[in-house]
């Protein structure tokens, strides 16, 4: 049995393989995680030890170690297990230390595993193993009458006798690892998946209508489909089977190409005697009755896996794209949460989230004038800079009716902004919410988030189960605990690269920093109220509980504005600190002097700074800093302007160039809000005038981006958009679309066409 480290060592070879780098990269990197480190600060501070491994690849890095060791603990039991039996053979060991995946491993454990008694073992117990093994392996025998010498007082007739062989046998083959890898691989190239509507079903199923008589290669299935086909078995709609037998016309009429598979395996030759044909039936036994069902449901698991882990790498894009979204800035803003009967919720917040003032307008329900002085005083009263109005039920309409206020004022003119206001609605009724706003009615607090998150998309978006921002594809169908682990490091990644002021951080937004946790972002929280702004971060040892090792995680991510060293406003970490007074004893200048100052900065050497505990990667990092004091690596502001006079989707016309913002993104394509209550999809074959493989590759959550309106299906609220220059190619997406919409029903295997393909994929993700 391998130690601790001979295991650490074959897996940096394994996961530095995978990344195409060093292993002691992965080495060091393991070791800095066993010390306690966090990924964010290994990441940003100990670029020496890891040799530069980003987030990224030290995320997949953590994933990769937790299932290394995950399948060495299973191989280790497996071991044990076999070794008790008493059948473990240096052959055996040796194929399971290689084992890099867990199928592979579970394979070889098989003949091994401890089962419920099978007719296999039954027929060894009733002495028909030597009647198997002769009638396998000897040639000339007939079957019959070889098998009437075994008959005993558990075995009564010839028929049981020569079944109970077979079982023997089909269980002894359908226990070869390798034969179960080779027929595996076989089907993940070749076999179908066909969906069928379950009779009656017809009318209830309708949103999958596309999937009641399809087929494609298992292999080809994006995530979008396998998990539509999936939730439409799970909702009794649809049938789901595997083909698993290709058409081949090298594999004759009576005979299956996985059965040819398994007699290729055993190297037998079969002829037309009786008992030729007995093991063929042994042959076809193993397949259909052991091993056929077992790989269709590993296959169908396997989809579902695939499928789920795709669904959620979209989902961590989309939601990284959404946290790092440009922040409208520290400006007074009003939010507005549009309703028709039940009213507008208003709130007005500070330049630091600080709610001032909250009302209800309605400028809907004949009290318009009354609205428009309420709204017009808020502006007046707290100088008001932006207005950001959700994007729900009748948006459209308090954007209208916002921009009427504004036109009258002198003297002001606030931004109006329409804002994502997915998850708003969640946060409201949440305990966060109501210790926070203690005196606030529920129906409020999403006027004040939806004002804090054009503030500062980041830091309000954190109080919010990510789950419910709702920029996935099929969320509450994949595996809910891999969704959150991924999620929760996508928001930590996200908070860590942009920092908080810790002077003003809620605490959801401070247990999202490296070293924190919920306890210690309250005590922080608890710290700054009793004894008011923190002045350096040396403040941050005296909190409660937050040690040594804390503070060093922390340290860092945590900015001090306008306090007593200009670095705590800074990204450089305290314990490099002794670096910058280096720098500014050689330059003879304050800190203030050299902060921001490129020329200065410039003609310094970084390498003559380096020593034993800081190396150059650490030093280029500090001067970044110095040119460019706690820069935000989010981009500039820019928001949409929807087009005036297209409200509703009856508004749009085919060629129509419209501005929207993309409000998520898919394997298939990107969503659009254009300002009329529906999303529009841009199918991926219209995002660019070129071949596109990723989405994401074009797009982003939250881009700003132009776009023409191919079709509108009013009846059905669908809108196919394209963000394609080229005006013929548009002409040709028109007509494909056009044509598309009667071949609907029964769409070929792997139709790829702007518009049916489209349509198939959105009518699943509503």
């Amino acid at each position: 049995m391998l130690n601790s480290n001979s295991n650490n060592s074959i897996f940096a070879q394994i996961i530095a393989k995978e990344l195409a780098v060093n292993p002691n990269q992965i080495l060091a990197a393991m070791t800095l995680l066993e010390d306690g480190n966090t990924i964010p600060f290994i990441a940003r501070y100990r670029k020496e030890a890891t040799g530069g491994l980003d987030d990224s690849q030290l995320r997949h890095f953590e994933t990769r170690l937790s299932y290394l060791r995950e399948l060495d603990e299973r191989r280790q039991t497996i071991l044990r297990s076999i070794e008790e039996q008493g059948k473990l053979t240096p052959e055996l060991s040796e194929k399971i230390f290689r084992c890099e995946s867990k199928t592979a491993l579970e394979d070889l454990y098989l003949p091994y595993k401890p089962k419920r008694r099978t007719k296999g073992q039954i027929a060894i117990e009733n002495g028909l193993e030597p009647l198997a093994e002769r009638l396998w392996f000897e040639k000339d025998l007939d079957p019959e009458s070889f098998a009437q010498t075994f008959l005993n007082e558990n075995v009564a007739t010839i028929k049981e006798a020569l079944d109970g062989a077979r079982y023997i046998l089909m269980e002894r083959f359908a226990e070869e690892a390798e034969l179960i890898a080779k027929l595996r691989h076989f089907l993940q190239k070749n076999a179908d998946i066909s969906a069928n509507v379950i009779a009656g079903k017809e009318e209830q199923g309708e949103k999958f209508r596309d999937y009641f008589s399809y087929h494609e290669r298992w292999k080809n299935i994006p995530s979008h489909r396998a998990l539509a086909l999936l939730r439409g078995r799970n909702e009794g709609i649809l049938s789901l089977a595997m083909q698993i037998e290709p058409s081949n016309e090298d594999v004759s009429a009576n005979a299956s190409y996985c059965e040819e598979m398994i007699q290729q395996h055993l190297g037998v030759i079969l002829g037309h005697s009786a008992q030729d044909k007995w093991r063929k039936q042994v042959i076809s036994w193993t397949w259909k009755i052991k091993l056929a069902l077992h790989l269709e449901t590993e296959l169908m698991a396997a989809l579902k896996e695939r499928a789920e882990m795709e669904a959620i790498d979209v989902f961590a894009t989309n939601l990284k794209a959404l946290l790092m979204a440009a922040p409208a800035g520290a400006k007074t803003t009003i939010g507005l949460d549009p309703g028709i009967r039940t009213g507008v919720k208003v709130a007005v917040v500070d330049n630091t989230g600080k709610v001032l003032a909250t009302d209800a307008i309605y400028p809907y329900t004949g009290q318009e004038q009354v609205a428009m002085l309420t709204l017009s005083n808020l502006i007046k009263t707290h100088n008001v800079e932006l207005i950001a109005i959700g994007n729900g039920t009748a948006s459209r309409e308090t954007e209208r009716f916002a921009k009427s206020v504004v036109k009258m004022l002198e003297g002001y003119n606030p931004q109006i902004v329409v804002v994502n206001e997915a998850g708003a609605s969640v946060y409201s009724a949440s305990e966060l919410a109501a210790k926070e706003f203690p005196n606030i009615d529920v129906a409020l607090r999403g006027a004040v988030s939806i004002a804090r998150r054009l503030q500062d998309p980041l830091a309000e978006l954190v109080k919010i189960d990510p789950k419910a921002i709702g920029v996935g594809q099929y969320q509450h169908d994949v595996n809910q605990t891999q969704l959150a682990k991924k999620l929760e490091s996508v928001v930590e990644d996200c908070v860590n690269a942009v920092g908080v002021d810790l002077n003003t951080a809620s605490a959801p937004l401070l247990a999202q920093v490296a070293g924190m946790n919920k306890t210690l972002a309250q005590n922080i929280v608890a710290y700054r109220d009793e004894n008011g702004r923190f002045e350096s971060r040396d403040q941050l040892k005296k909190v409660p509980r937050l040690g040594a090792k804390a503070f060093e995680q922390c340290a860092g991510f945590m900015r001090i504005n306008d306090g007593k060293n200009p670095l705590d406003a800074s990204g450089v970490h305290p314990e490099a600190y002794p670096i910058v007074e280096k720098i500014l004893r050689r330059c003879e200048q304050s800190i203030l002097d050299i902060m921001g100052n490129i020329s200065i900065l410039k003609a310094l050497d970084a390498q003559s700074f380096t020593d034993s505990q800081f190396g150059l990667p650490t030093v280029l990092d500090i001067f970044k800093e110095l040119e460019k004091p706690g820069r935000d690596p989010r981009g500039a502001f820019k928001t949409a302007t929807f087009m005036d006079g297209v409200n509703e989707i009856s508004d749009l016309k085919e060629g129509m160039i419209l501005e929207g913002t993309v409000t998520n993104v898919t394997n298939f394509g990107a969503f659009v809000d254009i300002g009329v209550h529906q999303d529009g999809l841009v199918h991926i074959s219209a995002l660019a005038d070129h071949f596109v493989e990723d989405p994401h590759q074009i797009v982003k959550t939250g881009d700003t981006v132009k776009v023409s309106v191919l079709e509108v299906d009013i009846p059905r609220k669908r809108i196919a958009l394209s963000m394609r220059t080229d005006a013929k190619s548009n002409d040709k997406l028109n007509e494909r679309a056009r044509k598309s919409k009667s071949h609907q029903s029964n769409p070929p295997a792997g139709l790829n066409n702007a518009f049916a393909d489209a349509l198939k994929n959105w009518k699943n993700k509503q």
